[in-house]
């Protein structure tokens, strides 16, 4: 059986890339019924902790725990039980962490929230920084081809259970062809045709990311630096649908 069909407003994950608490809460209040989940990522969290997740929660609303995890296999999947335990939609780790990290992470989650009767969030695995191209890559050791890479990546991430994976938008045809149409793509580095690319080095617009089959997109600076924000997500919407 397919899974329902996700609608433009809810593929909009919005990065609350901010500095401070009081901030998030503003743009929570702003957005909440204009995007589905709310991207917490290493520098608000590093800031103020749980009570973030908390309070968009206690809005109704969806959190994406961006915290990247990366270490020994038991460190993160305890880490992942956590990151359950706050009832968040979705968390990531690094597909550069291996099978074993990856498998045991996704057992954990799913045992974790058996014992609490929660849900089990979606688990995405890291293929290659969006902030990345060929050459940074060579620069750590990496000699193949970049796409090359994000597919074998995407792989490994599907063989350890990973719900799915965040890639760059040039990147979603691979990963389709490789893995299927149920596993699911979240894609940063989407910009408008007209808008600067900051560090983001492989982009598309919104309207093209989805047509090229990403289940969610994660977008912040079109947005935030908006004149009108509400505008800038109406337009989005606009684009995807």
């Amino acid at each position: 059986m397919n899974p329902p069909p996700i609608a433009p407003k809810d593929k909009i994950i919005f990065a609350l890339d901010v500095e401070h608490f009081t901030e998030a809460q503003r743009w929570v209040n702003l957005l909440k019924d204009r995007v589905g989940i709310f991207k917490v990522g290493k520098q608000l969290f590093t800031h103020s902790g749980p009570k973030v997740i908390d309070m968009i929660c206690q809005k109704g609303q969806k959190v994406f725990l961006d915290l990247k995890y990366h270490d020994i296999p038991n460190t993160v999947a305890k880490a992942g039980e956590e990151a359950t335990k706050h009832q968040v939609a979705m968390f990531n780790l690094h597909a550069l962490g291996g099978l074993e990290m990856m498998r045991k992470t996704v057992e954990a989650s799913r045992s974790i929230a058996k014992s609490f009767n929660l849900p089990k969030p979606i688990i995405l695995a890291v293929t290659i920084l969006t902030s990345m191209d060929e050459e940074s890559l060579k620069e750590i050791g990496v000699q193949g081809p970049l796409i090359e890479e994000v597919g074998r990546l995407a792989l490994l991430s599907q063989k350890a259970g990973v719900d799915g994976v965040i890639a760059s938008p040039q990147e979603i045809g691979i990963i389709r062809r490789q893995c299927g149409e149920h596993f699911l793509i979240v894609t940063p580095g989407i910009r408008h045709p007209s808008a600067k690319k900051d560090d983001q080095k492989r982009t598309l617009t919104p309207g093209e990311a989805v047509e090229a089959g990403a289940d969610y997109l994660v977008i912040g600076r079109p947005i935030k630096e908006a004149k009108d924000p509400l505008e800038a997500v109406q337009k989005i919407v606009e684009d995807i649908s």
